[in-house]
């Protein structure tokens, strides 16, 4: 491995980033909740061949849906703008002269928030507005379809930030035959605008964790505004992407998620770079999935230590005793329906129901 040290901080992030010592980070990334009004939640099911299954596949084969599980957080604030406000004010403290930081979002708060930077780091330190294009999902048929995200870029210093453009990636010319063949082979820098594909449903790379955006553009950032070493830092954490990006290109990262679903992901995403558990529960946080929300005995250490040397032991010898559960579970299902199209007199009506 990179050698790279990641520390996972579960708990509220205000407290975790006034504890740290003012131009401690590099680099910072965050990816806020987008205050859509309503809790973001992505369902995981799995299909298997059942002749009396809900869906129909290829060949006209029929399969049945098992939902796996649900990954949710709540994306609803009534004062968006207070509650960024002093994490922002933090996150400028934190940086080193030459840090830079980035912030996330989309369309519905960008404007305010920038605002809102303007008047923390002051409007000549804004350096750039990224736009993260994609095309894909359903379209509006009331408005032009939002496929964009923004991604706003302030340095501590306008006049000293890291931008290392030898890192920047290249991509093809359009139209190659009027630039000549050596600019051509060498293609062209990335611009403000970036095409990138969301990650993949169906891709490795996928953890199941609403909102997780792709590895290739959150490691842009990193290797372009640090350098080896260095130490990152993301308090909006999720799915931990800054996190495997940072480590991965030999920076220390600093994740922060109050989230108990945010840190399982992590947990496991992350477990090949052996991550630092920091417990910082100002809240019942339920870090261990164990559903009591106590998990004060997971004290400072490696998560694989506390983790990744007991869940497999656990889902091995308790994964026989849940498939038989699921399967006399499908078996009184599967008769219940013959009952009912047996005796359909007996079927009462929603109207009848009601």
């Amino acid at each position: 491995m990179s050698g790279a040290k990641i520390t996972i901080h579960a708990g509220d992030n205000l407290p975790v980033l006034r504890s740290l010592a003012a131009g401690s980070v590099n680099l910072i990334y965050v990816d806020p909740p987008f205050n859509t009004g309503h809790a973001q939640a992505r369902t995981r099911i799995e299909t298997v061949r059942d002749e009396e299954g809900d869906r129909t596949g290829f060949g006209g084969k029929r399969y049945r849906t098992t939902t796996v599980g649900t990954k949710a957080f709540g994306d609803t604030f009534v004062d968006y703008m207070e509650f960024l406000r002093p994490r922002l004010e933090e996150a400028r403290r934190v940086l080193a002269g030459d840090g830079s930081l980035f912030v996330h979002l989309d369309y519905r708060e960008v404007h305010h928030v920038k605002v809102m930077l303007d008047g923390i780091f002051g409007r000549d330190a804004f350096i750039n507005e990224i736009i993260w294009a994609y095309d894909y999902g359903a379209r509006s048929r009331s408005r032009w379809s939002a496929k964009h995200d923004n991604i706003l870029w302030y340095a501590k210093d306008p006049e000293n930030y890291r931008f290392d453009h030898d890192a920047v990636e290249r991509i093809p010319y359009m139209a190659p035959e009027l630039v000549g063949p050596e600019k051509a082979a060498r293609g062209k820098t990335l611009t403000d605008t970036w095409w990138h594909t969301i990650v993949s449903p169906t891709g490795k790379e996928k953890t199941g964790y609403p909102t997780q955006k792709p590895l290739g553009v959150v490691r842009r950032i990193v290797e372009v505004h640090s350098r080896p070493g260095d130490t990152l830092l993301d308090f909006f954490a999720g799915s931990g992407t800054f996190g495997e990006a940072g480590a991965s290109a030999g920076r220390d990262v600093i994740l922060v998620d109050e989230n108990p679903q945010a840190v399982r992901v992590m947990r496991d995403r992350l477990a090949r770079f052996s991550p630092t558990l920091v417990d910082d529960v100002s809240v019942d946080v339920d870090v261990d999935g164990d559903g009591d929300g106590d998990d004060s005995w997971l004290g400072h250490g490696p998560l694989s230590a506390i983790f990744c040397e007991e869940t497999p032991s656990k889902r091995t010898s308790s994964s026989p005793v849940r498939r038989r559960r699921r399967r006399r579970q499908r078996q009184r299902s599967r008769q219940r329906q013959r009952q009912r199209r047996a005796a359909p007199g007996n079927c009462r009506t929603a109207l009848e129901r009601a």
